[in-house]
């Protein structure tokens, strides 16, 4: 889990997050066409989980998608809600969901867990697979390289995780892996992406 630290960083810097990166046109191009193609192939209602501002949320819904937005900053879930009235927003972290068991055809967490000690990602992850069904999807977001080691992110101590190791913490908690991303864009850190489905009978 991330540290509480971590959460009051943010919610002091929620605004100034939301102008500067709440919104679709913000974001990049490939991201939005991998989103939207795992969206639409995923069956049932969609958890965007750590949704800060709320406008993937919003953006899934305007595609069609049942999608509900959680975020452990209130101050990100009163920000989203007002800017995005017609979606469902509330708090909530990737280690508690708030969800019955095997409910979610999938969910997004795109860069949700980059500050989460890499020690405690196995939890997050096994509260994902047991609220996820099976067959159901995860497509997660993150910084990709080399090793697994802490760097200094604006807001709060994140941490860069080589593909090879998340799939396997993946692979640990009962998903399959069935692609995955590399990419750096120019003045950015690498971008990973892996897309799962949780195994049958995992």
């Amino acid at each position: 889990m991330m540290a509480r630290h971590t959460f009051e960083a943010y919610g002091r810097r929620a605004r100034e997050y939301a102008d500067l990166l709440g919104s679709i046109s913000a974001t990049a191009a490939q991201d939005r066409a991998l989103i939207e193609t795992w969206a639409r192939a995923t069956d049932g209602p969609v958890l965007d989980v750590g949704c800060g501002p709320g406008h993937w949320t919003a953006w899934l819904h305007e595609l069609g998608v049942d999608v509900e937005g959680i975020d452990p900053v209130q101050e990100f879930v009163d920000i989203a809600a007002h800017r995005h009235p017609d979606c469902v927003y509330r708090q909530g972290t990737a280690e508690a969901l708030g969800v019955p068991s095997a409910s979610l055809g999938g969910a997004l967490v795109w860069y949700s867990l980059i500050h989460t000690e890499p020690s405690g990602l196995p939890v997050a992850l096994a509260e994902l697979a047991s609220c996820i069904r099976p067959g159901g999807g995860l497509l997660l977001g993150f910084f990709e390289g080399s090793v697994v080691e802490p760097f200094g992110h604006t807001v709060a101590t994140a941490f860069t995780w080589p593909i090879a190791d998340l799939a396997r913490l993946l692979d640990d908690a009962g998903f399959i892996v069935e692609q995955a991303h590399a990419r750096t864009d120019a003045g950015a850190r690498p971008h990973g992406a892996i897309v799962a489905t949780r195994a049958a009978g995992a």
